[in-house]
């Protein structure tokens, strides 16, 4: 399918801008990773309508616009900002999205999802307790950002719980791994340097995106059929 032709380019290309970002060449940044997203996109686009097709694209859409506008953050803080609102945009979208996906065959444990919904939110609190202290201004911004992308993780284990496999994991760990990202991404920035930390964040952004749209092709798999 022509679809697939586009993942596989985008694994291709993922892999080379990691090894680029590996061995230190990150001025490459402006010519690789914008286009990074747009290949999945693209993948999205010629795969067979679904219901929640246009909700995918837009949430592609919106990381892609973060991905452009951070390759900026070193100049101005203004561009940090910009960017952390179009991943929340992003991030917003995924809710909407996974919210869109229709139950499978099982049923929710309460109990559960419970117990997980109260572990994100520990983390939730750990990682603001750990950054608060040397946020500034940004407080307020990276409060509402990290409550939203924990809240899209939620939203993920709900349906990890519901729909059909293998869809349900593929979803819930690209949310997990994304999760990652931006936690490596946020204590690098606000609380302690990480080695290497452009290869680990992009290596965890791209997985996780990559592991989300394909969970979401395979629970609308059948849709297509």
């Amino acid at each position: 399918m022509r679809n697939a032709m586009y993942f596989r380019i985008f694994s291709a290309l993922s892999l080379f801008y990691l090894i680029i970002l590996l061995v230190g060449y990150e001025n490459l940044d402006l010519f690789l990773k914008p286009i990074l997203i747009p290949l999945l996109a693209f993948g999205v686009y010629f795969y067979p309508k679904f219901p929640s097709k246009k909700t995918l694209l837009v949430s592609l859409f919106f990381s892609w616009v973060g991905d452009v506008i951070l390759l900026f953050a070193d100049i101005a803080e203004i561009y940090f900002i910009l960017g952390l609102v179009a991943f929340l945009i992003s991030h917003i979208m995924y809710c909407a999205l996974f919210n869109k996906q229709i139950k499978g065959k099982f049923k929710r444990n309460t109990v559960v999802f419970g117990i997980g919904s109260i572990l994100i939110a520990l983390y939730l609190v750990g990682m603001l307790c750990l950054l608060l202290p040397s946020l500034g201004e940004l407080r307020i911004p990276v409060i509402v950002y990290a409550t939203v992308i924990s809240i899209m993780l939620i939203f993920a284990f709900n349906g990890f719980l519901i729909w059909e496999k293998p869809g349900n994991f593929y979803i819930f760990l690209g949310a997990i791994v994304f999760v990652v990202s931006d936690s490596i991404l946020a204590i690098n920035k606000f609380y302690s340097s990480i080695e290497k930390s452009s290869f680990f964040i992009m290596l965890t952004y791209l997985v996780a995106q990559y592991l989300i749209v394909n969970g979401i092709l395979k629970l609308n798999l059948k849709k297509t059929e």
